[in-house]
């Protein structure tokens, strides 16, 4: 290897860079960025493992990190948010397109018969706290002006912010996203009864005849609240998984019109009670604005088809709460988890000195957020400190926006799983790594290994070779996706 003097380069990761571009083992460098694909983040990983033939006691494959150039193993960091990891998130998105797509025509294990079933894709929006600036339209489709007489730009960072936030009920809009979850479970339940009354049914018997499938993803609006997108399927009481391989259908009186009238009614059933000597008594609800459509069937040229709701509900899936112009990082101070200090052996309170007693990472007022926004943050951590609210740990979800939930869940039986994709894409990945070498019995092969967890993310230099595979890979999906050859 040749002794390069980098003492006149200033920049610290075009250093390592030269240091890693000259390393004699620098192919396999960079072969390991590429099978990464851009992932902004990556787990290193140290440790060995080895294949060992059981009847022969012969070493198949041997593998140990130290033999890397960096002496680590990286791997994907796996995560779905799109402002954490791009490169991750895309990968999440399609493995979730393909869970809902195989639930609405089959594949993946699943059936092609669930295409007959009534299947609607339904929207629960949140209830207003008072009103905000936005983007009206006409019947025509036309843009009104606003209640503040003015026209938003689709840009403009006033649309969602309240008109007034002196009377703006913001803890209202906290306990909502706060208890959002608790109002879609209720909501399965009330629907269930819904749906068992219109065929003059008992629950009981409409669980022997039908079951409900759904998969559903939050989003954020402009104005920081949650709501759900929600593919919600009717079938017969096997699900997907009949006896002789088809999925078994519900009874024909279970129509998409009886299944659409019963989500109706069972959103307006739903209420959560909340009581707090400071807030008072509060009944929590979806908001007026409810959309339920029929998911159009397999091969039609209807605007909502299995494939379109599918693209959908996966952009929103690697979404979160800085879509809405807040922060993907918590807000807690790490070091005494939010309380202002550290408890001594004898049980004294000792105050936090990384945050002053203030339990927040970093005050309030000096978050890059908009007024709105941290507005909401400051009355999650306010409400959090209620001894009636410590359940729902609102100061550990304020940089959510009071949101504890999951962004994307669906029934048991709806489909596929995202594991069993990821472990279906692991074994093609391995196959094709192991292509060429002896075949192994997998009765008779066991490997052996040892990894420790080394840290997360690149050294300097090989984040820039990183941003440079993502940068290529996107290119060339813009070029295919243009018609390109």
């Amino acid at each position: 290897m040749v002794t390069l003097d980098l003492r006149h380069v200033a920049s610290p990761a075009v250093r390592d860079l030269l240091r890693l571009v000259n390393h004699p083992d620098f192919d396999r460098a960079q072969q390991q960025l590429e099978r990464l694909g851009g992932c902004a983040e990556p787990v290193r990983l140290t440790g060995h493992s080895t294949t060992v033939d059981t009847t022969t006691g012969e070493v198949l494959r041997s593998y140990n990190s130290s033999a890397e150039p960096t002496g680590s193993l990286l791997t994907t960091c796996g995560n779905r948010r799109s402002s954490r990891c791009p490169a991750c998130s895309r990968l999440y998105a399609a493995d979730t397109y393909h869970l809902i797509r195989a639930g609405l025509s089959g594949g993946k294990t699943v059936p092609d018969t669930v295409r007959t079933h009534p299947r609607v894709f339904a929207t629960l929006t949140a209830p207003s706290f008072d009103p905000v600036h936005n983007r009206p339209t006409t019947p025509g489709g036309d843009i009104k002006p606003c209640r503040c007489h003015q026209l938003h730009d689709p840009t403009d960072p006033l649309l969602g912010t309240p008109l007034n936030p002196a009377t703006y009920d913001y803890t209202g809009a906290v306990l909502f996203n706060a208890h959002a979850s608790a109002l879609w479970a209720r909501l399965t339940v009330y629907l269930r009864r819904e749906i068992a009354a219109r065929l003059g049914l008992t629950q009981k018997a409409a669980r022997a005849v039908l079951r409900i499938s759904f998969a559903k993803v939050a989003e954020y609006q402009k104005r920081g609240l949650v709501h759900f997108h929600a593919v919600i399927r009717l079938d017969g009481p096997d699900g997907p998984d009949g006896p002789d391989g088809n999925a078994t259908p519900p009874p024909p009186s279970a129509t998409v019109t009886v299944l659409t009238d019963a989500i109706r009614a069972a959103a307006l059933r739903v209420r959560v009670a909340v009581a707090s000597d400071a807030i008072g008594e509060r009944e929590l609800a979806w908001g007026t604005q409810l959309d339920v459509r029929e998911i159009a069937a397999f091969g039609t040229d209807a605007e909502l088809t299995d494939q379109a709701v599918a693209a959908y509900v996966a952009k929103y899936a690697t979404k979160s709460a800085d879509a809405s112009g807040t922060l993907d990082h918590a807000l807690f101070c790490r070091p005494c988890q939010g309380r202002g200090a550290t408890l001594l052996p004898h049980g004294t309170p000792l105050p936090c000195t990384a945050c002053d007693g203030t339990g927040q990472s970093r005050p309030l007022p000096r978050l890059a957020v908009a007024r709105h926004v941290r507005q909401m943050i400051r009355t999650c951590w306010d409400l959090g400190r209620l001894p009636e609210f410590t359940d729902l740990k609102l100061w550990k979800w304020a940089h959510m926006l009071g949101f504890r939930g999951h962004f994307s869940t669906k029934s048991r039986h709806y489909s596929t799983t995202l594991g069993a994709l990821r472990d279906a894409r692991r074994a093609w990945r391995a196959e094709q790594a192991h292509a060429g070498l002896p075949e192994s019995d997998p009765t008779t092969t066991l490997v052996v290994g040892h990894w420790d967890y080394l840290g997360s993310g690149y050294s300097p230099g090989a984040a820039l070779l990183a941003v440079g595979v993502w940068h290529r890979r996107e290119l060339e999906r813009q070029f295919t996706a243009e018609g390109g050859c």
